[in-house]
């Protein structure tokens, strides 16, 4: 499955934006996505993740309560999305979304394979 972050943008702190995942390919809708992001000197951090029925959604604490993260997989087409609300500046990060390795749980962001090309964030303070 090939996935394509998007949406990103400047924001201020305490406002919101809506990223969005695409997914295509033959198995598509069957994966759990999560949201990674990274931010400059840093290593990546899963920040949300959803099963492919969207009843399991895992949030890390630093975005819990703010960060919604949700699936739409009919018709084949699968899109997840994150809706990030009270954004602050060290949600700065370039964000990508992200299928786990085979057999894992998609909670952890060792679960996740290398960083790829994602949709860069920036709030401003």
């Amino acid at each position: 499955v090939q996935l394509q972050a998007s949406g990103g943008g400047l924001v201020q702190a305490g406002g919101s934006l809506r990223l969005s995942c695409a997914a295509s390919g033959r198995t598509v809708g069957s994966h759990v996505i999560g949201w990674l992001r990274q931010s400059p000197g840093k290593g990546p951090e899963l920040v949300a993740s959803i099963s492919p029925n969207a009843r399991n959604r895992y949030y890390s604490d630093s975005v819990k309560g703010r960060f919604t993260i949700s699936r739409d997989n009919a018709k084949n087409t699968d899109t997840v999305s994150l809706q990030m609300n009270n954004l602050q500046p060290e949600d700065t990060a370039v964000y990508s979304c992200a299928k786990p390795y085979r057999g894992t749980s998609g909670v952890h962001t060792t679960d996740f394979h290398s960083f790829g090309q994602g949709t860069l964030v920036t709030v401003s303070s």
